[in-house]
């Protein structure tokens, strides 16, 4: 039996008494009551232990698969209302800085908690443009690949392979050590991205261009061909630029959490980003843009729509792309991806899965089954199809993906260590085994 009340403190300066929040816990197997401290709006995990049957009983803990109600750390990085389709990077909302800003600018936001000056913004863009280039040893660890390997297989593999580069990262805790390793990672990401892309078309690599954005210096590694300077085109260079904020970072996902608990042990981050990517390798974490283009190729014309949204209603298949773990309400992002879509639109040539994904935003907004259900468009119902506009195989999703997120890694990783609450990850379980089994000789089995 759980319950609210308060406990009155008398402050020993003698000033009025402060109520402190707690739930009263009745544990009906023994008739105990105990009084759980409330801190922002939770109860410490840790609390529970003192609920026992017995001294030898090792006391109460939560079940939580997946951490669906468990907070595992304080953060003041991203803020998210699912309920109100609120995101906000160190309490800016998403939407005003995908309009007014840029990555690198938004990347030192996430990083250092403020918007830069002009000054600060200038000396952060030279940093990360004098570290995009990569050891040319790399380039033989690249040619160790199959000519057909994943480019998501082959960023991860890179990315851990850094470490061995950059021993010196192993030095966690000095802070200017430790901020040359983050923009190091930051420069390089999109570079090794564009060589795994390169590598998997059998085409030579392209070195970085730093007259070039960030957007516009990936783009130039990925599709310069001959010409002897590569010029992006400014609506192409844009949207890929709104797409790198949209995903910088997203809170505790599997990803992140990836990247919190395996930096909780102190490896180095070259080393714990790669980790990060893994899960986000997953088709559950970043394949979802993925999965929706194989729905808009599947549905293949307007004139099956209706007969696929009915497939949905009876739970013959998903509509991928609507609903979200988190929103239960239209996805902040997907607002702005829908817009940057257009434009790439108006460079690439219209395309029939944009009108198809049109369609079917349509009638799932309007649809009461829909509505009922709360699926919305999310951020990856777009993002595929712009990534496919622009010639990129679905094998690349994940990478375009992992580039920005890097920062919101970083930024959690970063907070992780400074944070003198945290240790070392280790979850309990619940054990359902056998118990004191004795061992039996192979000729008695």
């Amino acid at each position: 039996m759980l319950k609210d009340t308060q406990v009155e403190h008398t402050p020993t300066n003698g000033s009025a008494k402060q109520p402190e929040p707690t739930l009263t816990v009745i544990d009906n197997r023994t008739n105990k009551t105990y009084e759980l401290p409330i801190y922002e709006d939770t109860i410490r995990a840790m609390d529970l232990r003192q609920i026992k049957v017995n001294e030898g009983d090792f006391g109460m803990m939560s079940y939580d698969p997946g951490f669906k109600n468990t907070a595992s750390t304080k953060s003041t990085i991203t803020y998210i209302d699912g309920g109100a389709g609120i995101l906000e990077y160190r309490g800016y909302p998403i939407a005003e800085l995908a309009e007014n800003s840029n990555f690198m600018e938004v990347a030192y936001l996430v990083l250092n908690g403020e918007l830069p000056t002009e000054d600060e913004y200038d000396e952060w863009v030279d940093l990360i443009k004098h570290h995009t280039l990569i050891h040319e040893n790399i380039r033989g660890l690249f040619e160790g690949f199959r000519y057909d390997a994943h480019p998501m297989g082959m960023l991860i593999s890179n990315v851990a392979a850094l470490a061995t580069f950059y021993p010196e990262a192993k030095d966690i805790f000095n802070e200017e050590n430790r901020r040359l390793q983050m923009a190091r990672l930051i420069a390089k990401m999109p570079t090794l991205a564009a060589f795994s892309y390169r590598y998997s078309h059998g085409l030579p690599f392209n070195y970085p261009d730093n007259r070039l954005s960030y957007a516009g210096n990936f783009l130039n590694m990925m599709f310069k061909m001959v010409e002897p300077q590569y010029e992006p085109n400014p609506a192409i260079e844009r949207a890929l630029d709104i797409l790198f904020i949209l995903h910088v970072d997203h809170e505790q996902n599997c990803g992140t959490h990836t990247m919190r608990s395996v930096g909780s042990s102190h490896v180095d981050p070259y080393t714990a980003v790669s980790a990060a990517a893994s899960a986000l390798y997953g088709p559950l974490h970043g394949g979802a843009n993925e999965a929706v283009l194989r729905m808009l190729n599947e549905i293949g014309s307007m004139d099956n729509i209706p007969a696929y949204m009915e497939r949905v209603k009876n739970r013959e298949v998903r509509l991928m792309g609507f609903g979200h773990r988190v929103y239960k309400n239209y996805d902040p992002r997907a607002r702005i991806i829908k817009q940057a879509a257009e434009d790439v639109f108006e460079v690439t040539g219209r395309n029939d899965l944009l009108d198809i994904a049109l369609e079917l935003e349509r009638i799932a907004l309007e649809d009461d089954y829909f509505v009922s259900h709360k699926l919305y468009p999310n951020v990856d119902f777009y993002s595929g199809i712009i990534y496919k506009a622009l010639g990129l195989p679905v094998s690349m999703f994940p990478v375009m993906f992992a580039i920005p997120r890097t920062v919101g890694w970083l930024s959690q990783w970063e907070e992780l260590l400074l944070d003198k609450e945290q240790a070392i990850a280790r979850p309990r379980q619940i054990y359902l085994g056998e118990r004191e089994r004795h061992f039996v000789p192979m000729a008695d089995r």
